[in-house]
């Protein structure tokens, strides 16, 4: 249970960051273009960031790449579970109206249905946490440039 200790806090308030947002941006009518979902990727990256952070810290010598990595992965399908969950409970218990107004082109053309769009912002969740954790993870590593990392060379 230790190991999942940094990854699930970072993860849920990831995902009250995510579910803030949205509820401000309905407060404002901005919650139906799908624009303004780019700052989720921010809120998202700077989670994980700080959730890799603080696993490098609490293991500072024995910090390895997939224990980071795993770290970053853990946290972001934490956050998307969850925010996907209030997203479904949002778009059909809050506001049944919702759906009508963020895929009008989908739904009048497609027939797309609840499910369809709970998948596509789990996919879309899922996405941004492996590329975020990616990326984030070679900023982290040990460099291996070093007359110690020149051992393990071929």
């Amino acid at each position: 249970m230790k190991n999942i200790g940094i990854p699930a806090k970072f993860g849920i308030m990831i995902a009250v960051g995510l579910i803030v947002y949205f509820l401000a941006l309905s407060l404002v009518g901005l919650h139906t273009n799908p624009l303004f979902s780019f700052l989720n990727c921010a809120i998202m990256a700077f989670g994980i960031w700080m959730a890799i952070k603080a696993k490098r810290k609490n293991d500072s010598t024995l910090f390895k790449y997939g224990e980071g990595f795993t770290t970053g992965l853990i946290t972001g399908f934490i956050a998307t579970t969850l925010f996907t969950i209030f997203f479904g409970i949002y778009a059909s218990e809050l506001n049944p109206d919702f759906l009508d107004q963020f895929v009008t082109m989908w739904r009048s053309q497609y027939q797309a249905g609840l499910g369809v769009v709970l998948f596509s912002v789990y996919a879309m969740g899922a996405a941004t946490t492996f590329a975020l954790t990616l990326t984030f993870m070679q900023l982290f590593k040990k460099s291996w440039n070093t007359s110690e990392g020149q051992k393990h060379t071929m």
